[in-house]
């Protein structure tokens, strides 16, 4: 039986701990001189293949994966345009198609097949988008993954190998990370081998090390793990940009803090959401969660590495530094400076002429929420899944679980995964001067109204992923949960869905706040099937469809919406349940709403 729960695995590394390792794992073998040898499966070997990996992040802006390339030639289509793609600097040319318009929709397909290099350099074929999307899925992206990017060998280098009896068995002159890699993938773990020495490695930074034996060069590499921002995402707006640039987007809007990291340490908690203001007299203040004011000076310059923006702070001494400014995105900017230490910032502009000075403020009109400008992002952001719905104070069953897609264009689509209904949208302020989302859908008219916004939750104001929109004069309240690419990434929100599509299933147990109704559902076939649908039969017969969907909401719990419409025999089957136990033959669902009523609803595989 398996409970899915949030579980978080910690780990602590001591470096003086690999130190003395990677010393402990060397041996001295005779010959006409004496050579430091190390065996393939050691940590040593671990690092020198890590350094090697193949890095895929360049080319994201057509894959979106930073582990895995695309092999040139290839073709590509944007926006009906058809370019091939010879060298990484043709990947500039779909840049520039992808800015040439802030308003249109960048869409890239491959013409297929194409070649994808895996980050051990193995080649896969690759014939239609659903296979690059599932290979895709499988990188680690935000520089968690395994490759070391921040050092590079200097080529050529020269390896030897030895046998069970340490004599020499072969050497290799080595000319690239492909070549290293191969070579490593061909031995067995207690194989044993040397390095020429000296080897001079490269960082990110331009500056060159020479290294003379096993003990420095595994030092080295061990340092240079975290000594860079990997850029290990999903961007392609890296673009150079100038300290005249970086000076008028600093000053333009406050700047809201979303990662710290500092000294190897993550420091994200104790900074998360502070706002920073630059004026132009190189002043900067500082409003951290409590309304505090802290203030200190800031600068820009321009260096070999780019432009440089400097921090002093008397009491945040976490931002003293001089950063390298290496990415400017819209709304984003993303700072580094040497041993991992990074800072992110998002701006956050107020909407009108009211002060903003902490981002909440705007003219006046959002009750102190969300401004205009974030809640229009975070809405088209992803989808919404309705999870409660009330008109004129009664419960609207039927639209539990239908999905919101709001679009920038003002359209607004609301379906089950089979039947969409299409309307417009817009965000705003009603006559009593709330901030209000509008929604107009000729036929659904349940949610075509003016939906004054109440609350948001989530992580931040950016980050929003519940909002709840209430009218408590006329009884109107629309709850929605944000689901950003359906949960793709969510391995037990895919299980979960996989072992509902296999096959029918009946209630074994439904108790209604205590009252076993069990017998009401005796003889009913339930069959969960793609896009969202449910069907429930007698004897192969349909008796009633409805939505179903398995999701992970805001608080981190797995959720299963099931709706089969307002008939009365089903009603009470249709709630946004918490998920229990799970096994391949039986899920346990259970639902307590803040009256503390609680059902228990149990689904058992046909057999």
């Amino acid at each position: 039986m398996k409970n899915f729960k949030n579980i978080v695995y910690m780990g602590l590394v001591l470096f003086g701990l690999v130190l003395n390792s990677c010393q402990e794992e060397f041996e001295e073998v005779g010959g006409a001189e004496e050579q430091q040898t190390f065996m393939a499966g050691s940590s040593t070997s671990e690092l020198i293949v890590k350094t090697s990996l193949n890095d895929g992040s360049f080319d994201n802006i057509v894959d979106g994966a930073s582990c895995i390339a695309v092999q040139f030639p290839y073709t590509v289509d944007v926006a009906g345009i058809q370019i091939t793609i010879d060298s990484i600097e043709d990947l500039e040319l779909i840049e520039e198609i992808y800015d040439e318009f802030d308003d249109d929709e960048d869409i890239l397909d491959f013409v297929f097949p194409i070649t994808i290099i895996l980050a051990d350099f193995t080649e896969v074929v690759i014939e239609n988008k659903e296979a690059l999307r599932e290979l895709a899925a499988e990188c680690t992206e935000g520089g968690d993954d395994d490759d070391i990017e921040c050092i590079d060998f200097v080529y050529p280098i020269t390896l030897f190998t030895f046998d069970i009896n340490e004599q020499e068995t072969g050497n290799f002159r080595i000319n690239s990370d492909r070549e290293l890699r191969l070579f490593f993938k061909d031995l067995d773990d207690d194989d044993l081998i040397s390095i020429d020495f000296p080897v001079t490695l490269v960082k990110a930074d331009g500056t060159e090390i020479v290294v003379n034996n096993n003990a420095e060069l595994a030092t080295a590499l061990e340092m240079a793990k975290d000594e860079c921002d990997e850029d290990d995402d999903d961007d392609f707006n890296d673009d150079d940009f100038s300290k005249e640039r970086l000076d008028a987007y600093l000053v333009e809007c406050p700047w809201e803090v979303r990662e710290v990291k500092r000294d190897g340490m993550d420091q994200t908690d104790q900074y998360l959401e502070y706002l920073m203001t630059f004026t132009e007299d190189g002043a900067v203040s500082v409003k951290d969660r409590m309304g505090n004011m802290l203030t200190g000076e800031w600068s820009t310059r321009v260096s070999d590495r780019g432009v440089l923006l400097t921090l002093e702070f008397d009491v945040l001494v976490d931002f003293n530094l001089e950063w390298v400014v290496y990415e400017i995105d819209e709304h984003k900017i993303k700072l580094y400076a040497d041993d991992g230490n990074k800072i992110i910032l998002r701006q956050h502009c107020a909407d009108g002429d009211g002060d903003d000075d902490n981002g909440d403020d705007n003219g006046g009109d959002d009750n102190g929420i969300i401004s205009i400008e974030t809640l229009i992002n975070t809405l088209t952001e992803c989808e919404w899944i309705i999870k409660d719905l009330e008109v004129q104070n009664e419960e609207v069953q039927r639209l539990l679980g239908y999905e919101f897609i709001f679009n920038e264009d003002g359209s607004v689509s609301l379906g089950d995964g089979i039947t969409t209904f299409d309307g417009v949208w817009e965000v705003g302020s009603n006559e009593a001067g709330d901030r209000t989302l509008f929604i107009e859908i000729m036929m659904e008219t349940a949610v075509s109204l003016e939906w004054p916004l109440v609350e948001i939750e989530g992580s931040s104001i950016v980050d929003t992923t519940r909002i709840t929109l209430k009218d408590e004069q006329i009884g109107y309240k629309m709850v929605l949960q944000k689901v950003c690419d359906d949960n793709a990434g969510d391995d037990d929100v895919s299980e979960i869905r996989n072992i509902m599509l296999g096959g029918l299933w009946n209630v074994a147990l439904f108790e209604d706040e205590g009252v076993d109704e069990t017998d009401d559902y005796a003889g009913m076939d339930f069959g969960f099937s793609m896009f969202n649908q449910v069907e429930v039969s007698i004897n192969d017969d349909p008796i009633t469809a409805g939505v179903w969907r398995v999701l992970r909401d805001t608080d981190g719990n797995l959720k299963f919406f099931l709706n089969l419409g307002d008939d009365e025999t089903f009603s009470d089957l249709t709630e946004a349940w918490y998920i229990g136990e799970v096994t391949a033959d039986r899920i346990e669902l259970i639902y307590e709403d803040e009256n503390v009523n609680f059902d228990k609803l149990v689904f058992e595989k046909k057999m």
